[in-house]
C-alpha cells in the first residue's frame, strides 16, 4: 500500500510541475481515479511500482493523453506550424518538431504521438525547423537543440511569427498537427 502511495503522490508532484491542467476538461481526481491504473500497468508490470519514478510519470501522462507542458529535460513529441507573415516568400508556413536520429542509420525520424520517448533506438530529441511550400512540401532551414533555440532561430527569419513559446503536447485537442500550438 506504501508503494501505491508513493507512486501516486510522485505523479501528482510531476503533474503539478508538467500537466497544462487549463486543458482538461475532466476533474483532476476522477481523471485520476479512472485513468492512472490502467497507463501505468502499460508502462510497468505490477509488481514493479517500487521502481515507479520520473521518466515512467512522463509515460504515464502521455498514456493518459495529458496535455504535458515542454520543459528542458522532458521529452514529448513537439509538432507545431505557424503562418509566414512575409508576403513573397517561398514558405507559406514555418513548422517545428521534434526529432531523433536512428542509432541504427543515423538517419532523423520524427517523434510522434505513441512512440516510446525512451526508446532505445533512438537518440535524444532534438528540434528541426521546417520552411513549408505552398504544396506542403518541407524545407529542411536547421536543427536546435532546444525548443527555444528553434523558436528564437523562426523569430530571426520571420519576425513576429505565432510559435507558442511554450508548446504543450496534448494528442485530444485537434490542430494543425494535432498539438497545441
Amino acid at each position: 500500500m506504501r508503494e501505491i502511495m508513493r507512486a501516486a503522490n510522485q505523479f501528482e508532484v510531476w503533474s503539478c510541475q508538467h500537466i497544462d491542467f487549463n486543458e482538461l476538461n475532466d476533474v483532476w481526481p476522477y481523471l485520476l481515479e479512472d485513468k492512472f491504473g490502467a497507463a501505468y500497468l502499460t508502462v510497468l508490470e505490477a509488481d514493479e511500482l517500487a521502481q515507479f519514478n520520473e521518466s515512467d510519470c512522463l509515460r504515464v501522462a502521455l498514456h493518459m493523453e495529458l496535455p504535458v507542458i515542454l520543459a528542458d529535460k522532458l521529452s514529448i513529441p513537439i509538432d507545431v506550424a505557424a503562418p509566414n507573415l512575409i508576403t513573397g516568400s517561398g514558405f507559406h508556413q514555418f513548422r517545428i518538431q521534434t526529432v531523433r536520429n536512428s542509432l541504427e542509420d543515423g538517419e532523423p525520424v520524427p517523434f510522434v504521438a505513441g512512440d516510446e520517448p525512451a526508446d532505445e533506438q533512438f537518440g535524444e530529441p532534438y528540434f528541426a525547423l521546417y520552411g513549408v511550400a505552398a504544396d506542403g512540401k518541407l524545407e529542411h532551414i536547421a536543427d536546435r537543440k532546444t525548443y527555444d533555440e528553434a523558436w528564437n532561430l523562426a523569430q530571426m527569419i520571420a519576425p513576429g511569427i505565432a510559435f507558442p513559446s511554450k508548446p504543450t503536447f496534448s494528442p485530444r485537442r485537434s490542430s494543425v498537427f494535432g498539438f497545441s500550438v
